[in-house]
């Protein structure tokens, strides 16, 4: 394959060579792509009714007459403990498919015993706040440690859009496994890890299954010693659940999708030291919004055994191109009403992921001729809550319940059956009701961090009949130019010299040269990233695999200031070369998906691949 640089791409060439190679394929019932909470639910779903009636005739394959139902499950992770993601979650649609559940029964789960609004102030005056919020901080300042206490205003209630009382603190990761093993034991579904899906198999405009990614392949894609083809899967049924940025999803996006605001998430998992703060048993959930960035949300969960997750939410909205997430999660710790607790902890683990955070305003159509979308992919997560993995559980559990419909009364897998079925139980649920609310509710962010606070009030407490009109903008417009010719950038000057001088990243260079203190590692809970990449997992990308980013246009990226996306690479497996192009490095990609959004040129793109951040406790 003729290339003009390493990671750029030649598409036609590719298509061309692809069009070549013999595949051996395979025929099941229905291909489900990702496996995550909403595959989760939608399996659970099935495994309950075969459970229930394994005579039931709507489980007799048609595919390989006279055997059960052929339900297989491909994930790209090594893993399906690999989630990055410890969350707080009402719980109701999990609640209802296990009406007896025991959080005891799954490693770090706990109900919700207590929860905390925080206000946090600036406590070193380095963030980005405006002169409205500068003046609302002194105010709070003036009233001493009667309203602010280190450096934090707790809110005297949780609202009630926010609030989680009797939901569940969760490891995404931990929860997974366990549903994951109660449906391989069925012996109705197979879920496959380590193998990623590269495409979409299409017949016309229908979607005829799936096809597998090639192995024993350099990092161009082109057939190397081993050379396997992947796979064609034909399906009955495709359920797509492959998350925001699947390269399934992304395929079937045919139509021109509205503007999405995204998200990155990163958190740490720490073990806190015996002795610590009572007032943290598990159960335990802090909500925190204003710093290190205004515009940066975090959170603190606690777990059964002195585990907490932490982390924080950097958003498209964020306009500033030096989005550097470890480093602003390494001051979020450190953020004294934080700092209290977790000061003598250690690190675990920690992970990253992108989250759309459109929700139902960035909706893709949910189905089609022979597929259908869940979960966050299928813009289910509500942003007014900060809720996603019940709601995207439930769209599982509702996509059950129409195949189960559809297969007992012989009906085909079309558009029409699965909108009558499927789209119709989502459309009158809890889900669509609060996808509604939250629809508008984050549109105030766009003008600025007071206006966004305000939108979202508005839209929480009249439950989205009032809300701020949107400045639409996609995630690359967001991202505002580096100010040439100004005090920012005699900043970035400085920053150059500085990060050529001692060897390190623009962007994090950049945070010093604007006050941030350097970070004094411990070799214990403030430790390198590069470092953090050995902490409590492993990340690894299997051999004889593609490189799953490429620049399309180097061009582009030689005339790019502010590469962002080396700024939220959350492995640093992006990196900027001294000709100034980026270079990927797969053996140190977390899958975090952030350089798709990050580019002012939309020139990354993201595809099939295997690997990525591998630990249980996320």
């Amino acid at each position: 394959m003729s290339v003009e640089r390493e990671n750029s791409i030649e598409p036609i060439t590719e298509a061309a060579l692809q069009a070549q190679i013999e595949r051996q394929s395979m025929e099941v019932d229905i291909a489900c792509v990702g496996f995550g909470p909403a595959t989760g639910g939608f399996l659970t779903k099935l495994v309950e009714a075969w459970n229930a009636n394994p005579a039931d005739p709507a489980f007799v394959s048609k595919m390989a007459p006279g055997m059960p139902l052929q339900v297989l499950c491909y994930e790209r992770a090594d893993d399906l403990g690999a989630g990055v993601s410890g969350v707080v979650t009402k719980a109701r649609g999990i609640r209802a498919s296990f009406p007896s559940l025991n959080p005891g029964e799954i490693p770090m789960a706990a109900n919700v015993t207590s929860e905390r609004v925080l206000y946090l102030l600036d406590p070193i005056g380095a963030s980005r706040r405006s002169s409205v919020l500068r003046c609302a901080d002194l105010a709070l300042r003036l009233g001493g440690r009667v309203l602010v206490k280190d450096h934090a205003f707790e809110l005297p209630y949780t609202p009630d859009f926010l609030n989680k009382h009797d939901g569940l603190v969760l490891s995404i990761g931990q929860f997974n496994q366990w549903v994951a093993s109660q449906l391989m034991a069925s012996g109705l579904v197979q879920i496959w890890p380590g193998t990623p899906v590269c495409a979409p198999l299409r017949k016309g405009d229908a979607v005829t299954g799936i096809r597998l990614a090639d192995q024993g392949v350099d990092k161009f894609g082109s057939p190397g010693e081993g050379y396997m083809s992947g796979m064609d899967v034909r399906a009955r049924l495709t359920v797509v659940g492959d998350g925001p940025v699947g390269q399934v999803g992304h395929a079937l996006d045919t139509d021109e999708k509205p503007p999405q605001d995204w998200a990155l998430g990163m958190k740490f998992v720490i073990e806190l030291p015996e002795g610590g703060d009572e007032q943290l048993s598990p159960g335990t959930v802090w909500h925190t919004f204003g710093y290190p960035e205004p515009e940066i949300f975090g959170f603190m969960y606690v777990h059964p055994g002195r585990l907490v997750s932490i982390g924080i939410f950097v958003p498209s909205w964020m306009h500033d191109p030096s989005r550097t997430v470890y480093r602003y999660l390494q001051h979020y710790i450190q953020h004294p009403v934080l700092w209290r607790v977790l000061k003598n902890g250690t690190l675990r683990s920690w992970g990253a992921k992108s989250l759309e955070e459109s929700g139902r305003r960035g909706e893709p159509s949910l189905s089609g001729d022979g597929f259908v979308r869940i979960g966050e992919g299928s813009g289910s997560t509500n942003m007014l809550t900060g809720s996603g993995v019940d709601e995207a559980w439930t769209t599982g559990t509702q996509l059950g319940e129409a195949v189960l419909e559809l297969l007992r009364a012989d009906r085909p897998f079309t558009r029409e059956n699965l909108a009558a079925t499927y789209e119709k139980r989502r459309r009158e649920s809890w889900v669509e009701r609060g996808a509604r609310e939250a629809e508008n509710a984050r549109n105030g962010f766009h003008r600025g961090f007071v206006r966004g606070l305000l939108g979202m009030a508005l839209a929480g407490y009249t439950r989205g009949r009032l809300s701020f009109n949107l400045d639409e903008r996609r995630a690359r417009h967001q991202i505002r130019a580096f100010s040439l010719g100004t005090a920012e950038s005699r900043q970035l000057n400085d920053a150059a010299t500085l990060a050529r001088s001692e060897g390190r990243a623009l962007h994090d260079a950049l945070l010093t040269v604007r006050g941030w203190p350097e970070i004094a590692c411990d070799g214990r809970l403030l430790i390198s990233q590069q470092d953090a990449l050995l902490i409590g997992g492993k990340v690894q990308a299997a051999p004889g695999f593609a490189d799953h980013v490429r620049f399309r246009n180097l061009q582009f990226c030689a005339e790019c200031d502010e590469k962002t996306c080396v700024a939220m690479c959350s492995g640093q497996a992006i990196t900027e070369g001294g000709d100034g192009l980026p270079s990927f490095e797969r053996e140190k990609c977390i899958h975090c998906g952030g350089c798709v959004w990050n580019c002012r040129h939309e020139n990354v793109e993201f595809r099939a691949g295997a690997g990525g951040l591998h630990s249980g406790e996320n």
